[in-house]
């Protein structure tokens, strides 16, 4: 056949052939370019391994032994686990404090590579916290040298997919074209992309394998960001809104309306949208702010200057309950006002909704609040001048695209409760303009949280609940499930289930048990998102005007759920929630200025579970809370429609890249902002860019 070329099918490769190259395919491998672009998880380096006699104190070394003892205690206070290794030339002792699940993770007879600072301890060698890689058994057997180990599928073997890479490479790593022009990578000593793909799979040295890895994850981000980058510039110089400038009477006007002082952040993030506002380029702006810190409050006077200026506001909320409760925020603050307020939901009536629309198509709805309803078909806007989206992850891109649709384009504020981890900022919102807000109002007192894992526990966090209650305070019970759903290990686990009242209940049988029994003497209420919008508008009403004293919930209360005398809350199931969903929880107690607490029921006797949940109980920063929560469960797809899975991105990863992810932020804006990007030399660079994002125009709009 035809030599090979890297657009190849690799089906053709030499020790590929048809049925590898159909196992190759369920992870994407369909060409010999892909192959030769097939990214290690790690590598093993084999070249500078230690015997025994040659191990030197304080220095950091690497050994290669098999796992012949272990050994788990507790010594003041605190856990320790120690791993014996027969090695070459005798014995190593590894040691963990405080991390008991390395007890089980290194069986007997595993085979590891351990990398650490050797200390002699009465005559024995002994490694603290050692860096430890597991050897599989393609591994065990390897002479000196840097050995890959690629993410693999069922029915291929370590060592078949090193015997595959190695022949691409051999075969046609020579031949790839490189989409990065000669000149920028000598300016920024980047390895020619031939040269990378050799690196990567057939390194002679660790640092040749990291400077080739580094290389084609820089290409791939610096590729996404070019996406954000040009997508941004499209705004700029391809639409216009109209201006909404704030002069001082109307700035005195608003600051009137608000009965408390603002903070810091709150002025600095008003100043910077109303500064965006004031252009006749249309603001995307993303607003975010931990639970609490008054994203609102600066929302809503964005809006009345837009009114000011005679121009519609709108604010979409991602819930019937977070619009009611954000357009009732308004009522009050709006009472004396002339301001014409309408709320647009799906649970009007036929003739409250056809008024509505009416009024907002006609222009006399002058600020309008609703859900998804907003941007369905017979929704016509009148004069368009501010789109606010609340807890914006909640919509797809596609749901934002439709405010932005038209002769006239509206300026565009996102906001979330939810903090953003830099990273994220830098690739899911790459393209918009940020403010944050860190601090909280003065007197706010930071909510209490505790993790509970026994009956005892439970019940002492169930007296001081009821405790409260007697005290007139108000409470949340939040449960993951609607519905009763018991498995087998539920059934058969004694952990918690004795607690006061018993563990573990979905919400309708909590719901049910607790107001016949435990809380009898209270009025407890049920929300779940399965209730029609009327009955759940009526429990938080209910709620909200202390008619009841416990209500009972699913994570329909996850945001935006505002009332003051609530500062008690329980979570059943805590570790089925994320961090982040958990901080917005507990977000809706301590609101006044009373002091919050939260309690994290769990039956969970994960290590990695237990340890996550206490994030929670040493930080109530939000900030902090979202980093720990992306190291953990990762991040959507941000250029698409889908918000939960895999990143567009190629080879690179949000959390293990974050470093490489700034530097390419600022290779790509630089490259756009200096107008080389769009010079002959970059010709390929920008076709495989726009090829990669061929929905780029179809999003430029979407906020």
């Amino acid at each position: 056949m035809a030599e090979l070329s890297p657009s190849t099918p690799v089906e053709f490769l030499r020790t590929v052939g048809p049925q590898r190259a159909a196992l190759l395919a369920k992870l994407d491998i369909l060409t010999v370019e892909d192959l030769l672009l097939w990214m290690p998880r790690d590598v093993l380096d084999l070249t500078r391994t230690t015997r025994i006699e040659g191990l030197i104190e304080g220095t950091t070394q690497t050994l290669r032994g098999i796992v012949v003892d272990r050994d788990s205690r507790i010594s003041r206070g605190r856990s320790m686990v120690g791993i014996l290794l027969k090695a070459d030339g005798g014995y190593l002792r590894c040691v963990w404090f405080n991390q008991p699940y390395v007890f089980r993770k290194y069986e007997p007879d595993s085979v590891l590579l351990v990398t650490g600072q050797p200390k002699l301890r009465d005559g024995r060698w002994e490694m603290s916290h050692p860096l430890v890689q597991r050897l599989e058994s393609d591994d065990e057997q390897a002479g000196p040298g840097i050995l890959p180990r690629y993410p693999l599928t069922e029915g291929i073997s370590m060592h078949e997919m090193r015997r595959m890479t190695r022949a691409a490479v051999e075969e046609c790593a020579h031949l790839l074209t490189d989409p990065i022009p000669a000149s920028f990578r000598q300016v920024h000593q980047w390895p020619a992309r031939s040269e990378a793909c050799r690196g990567l799979h057939v390194a002679q040295s660790l640092e040749e394998y990291e400077r080739s890895r580094k290389r084609l994850l820089l290409e791939d981000l610096l590729e996404f960001q070019l996406g954000l980058a040009l997508r941004r510039r499209m705004r700029i110089e391809q639409q216009e809104a109209i201006a909404l400038p704030a002069d001082q009477r109307i700035r005195a006007r608003i600051a009137r309306l608000f009965p408390f002082e603002w903070t810091n952040g709150q002025n600095e993030a008003l100043e910077e949208i109303l500064t965006d506002l004031e252009k006749t380029r249309p603001m995307h702006r993303l607003l975010q702010a931990d639970v609490g810190a008054g994203k609102t409050a600066v929302a809503i006077a964005a809006m009345l200057v837009a009114v000011a200026n005679r121009m519609q506001a709108i604010l979409m909320a991602p819930t019937e309950i977070l619009a009611r409760q954000h357009f009732e925020t308004l009522e009050e603050l709006l009472a004396e006002s002339q301001v014409e307020r309408r709320l647009l939901t799906g649970s009007l009536t036929a003739a409250q909704k056809r008024t509505t629309l009416s009024e907002i198509e006609e222009g006399s709805a002058q600020l309008i609040v609703g859900t998804q309803s907003l941007i369905q078909e017979g929704v016509k806007f009148s004069k368009p001048g501010l789109v606010v989206i609340d807890e914006q992850h909640k919509f797809g891109v596609e749901q934002r695209a439709r405010f932005a649709q038209g002769s006239t384009i509206p300026h565009m504020l996102v906001m979330t409760a939810t903090p953003i981890p830099r990273t994220l900022c830098l690739t899911a919102f790459g393209d918009l303009d940020l403010s944050i807000i860190r601090e909280l109002p003065p007197g706010r007192q930071p909510v209490s949280t505790h993790v509970v894992t026994d009956a005892p526990s439970a019940r002492k966090a169930w007296d001081f609940l009821k405790s409260k209650l007697t005290e007139g305070r108000q409470a949340y019970v939040i449960c993951p499930k609607v519905e009763t759903t018991r498995s087998s290990e539920q059934a058969s686990s004694p952990q918690i289930v004795q607690a006061a009242p018993q563990t573990w209940e979905s919400a309708e049988d909590l719901y049910q048990r607790l107001q016949s029994k435990e809380l009898a003497q209270f009025r407890v209420g049920l929300l779940h998102g399965r209730m029609s919008p009327e009955l759940r508008a009526e429990t938080m009403r209910k709620f909200r005007e202390h008619e009841l004293d416990v209500l009972v919930a699913t994570s329909v209360i996850e945001v935006g759920v505002d009332v003051p005398s609530a500062t008690q809350m329980i979570v059943y199931h805590a570790e089925q929630f994320g961090l982040s969903q958990l901080h917005q929880f507990r977000g809706r107690v301590g609101r006044g200025s009373r002091q919050g607490f939260c309690f994290l029921f769990t039956k969970s006797t994960d290590p990695d579970a237990l340890s996550r949940l206490k994030t929670l109980e040493q930080t109530n920063d939000g900030f902090a809370v979202a980093e720990a929560d992306f190291q953990l469960r990762g991040h959507g797809d941000v250029l698409g429609t889908r918000q939960h899975g895999q990143t567009p991105l190629k080879r690179a990863n949000l959390i293990r890249d974050a470093q490489l992810v700034e530097t390419a932020r600022a290779l790509a804006t630089s490259l756009i902002d200096s107008g080389q990007f769009d010079t002959p030399e970059f010709l390929t660079l920008r076709r495989l860019v726009h090829e990669r994002f061929n929905k780029l125009e179809e999003t430029t709009q979407s906020g």
